[in-house]
């Protein structure tokens, strides 16, 4: 028997990511982000969420680019560190010894211990009682190289160990049980 519960944001799991902004170093900041996924293929667009009470929220309006940078079970204390202290307060990347790079198309840093770097360009911005959304055009992918199988040229998600997060939790992908068709696919 199912019980009625209070409506809230129960979609779950969520990438547990860190998102990337500032123009220059001086501005670079990072901020953890469960709000995000993916809005369209073609075109690429996604979205985050942001309070706009957040200190990266008046850098990521006024640059309109950001990366979101996929997080592991290796990089989840910095995550949630990101997550709970204010770039206002600290430099979250000398305090969790990430390394910040240039981003490839974007003016905002990546994060280079990250497998998977996503850069984006903010379409739309859309006011959304706590949060905003930011609805971004996917211009590049950077990709760990250690992480990109040689025979399919695929992204191996279990080898680089995601970070997913759940309700106030991070957890690991899990194994794999399929393949998207496989349900469906003829048997030989």
């Amino acid at each position: 028997m199912k019980k009625d519960w209070k409506p809230g944001t129960l979609v779950y799991p969520l990438p547990a990511v860190m998102v990337t902004v500032g123009k220059n170093e001086s501005e670079y900041n990072i901020l953890t982000i469960a709000w995000t996924g993916t809005i369209c293929s073609d075109p690429a667009l996604c979205y985050i969420s942001v309070r706009p009470e957040r200190h990266s929220y008046p850098i990521l309006k006024k640059n309109m680019e950001f990366v979101i940078n996929l997080t592991t079970e290796e990089l989840a204390y910095a995550t949630d560190w990101a997550g709970v202290r204010s770039g206002k307060d600290y430099n979250k990347f000398k305090e969790m010894n990430l390394t910040p790079a240039k981003a490839h198309v974007v003016n905002a840093p990546y994060i280079e211990e990250a497998p998977l770097c996503i850069e984006c360009c903010v379409k739309e911005i859309i006011a959304f009682g706590t949060h905003d959304m930011f609805i971004a055009e996917v211009v590049n992918i950077l990709a760990d190289e250690k992480f990109i199988d040689s025979d399919t040229g695929a992204f191996d998600m279990k080898k680089a160990n995601l970070l997913v997060y759940a309700h106030g939790n991070y957890y690991g992908l899990g194994d794999l049980i399929g393949k998207f068709g496989w349900s469906v696919r003829k048997k030989k």
